[in-house]
């Protein structure tokens, strides 16, 4: 998922994302585990989603911050 489509979503969407990118996150590390994960970059792309995501809730809530003060 690029930045500018998470940008596009609204607050909840956006928790939901960070939720379901996590849990696919940890079923990634399970399948790795296990050996049954074979392309082991979707672990990296994973992390790096979640972090877009993560980026975007933050500069929300520093915008809201500004906007308030």
């Amino acid at each position: 998922m690029r930045i500018d489509e998470i940008r596009a979503l609204d607050d909840a969407e956006v928790s939901e994302q960070l939720n379901e990118q996590e849990h696919g996150l940890m079923n990634l590390r399970f399948r790795e585990a296990t050996l049954q994960l074979k392309d082991t970059s979707e672990i990296t792309k994973t992390r790096r989603t979640i972090a877009r995501i993560k980026t975007t809730i933050r500069e929300r809530k520093i915008l809201k911050e500004l906007a308030n003060s």
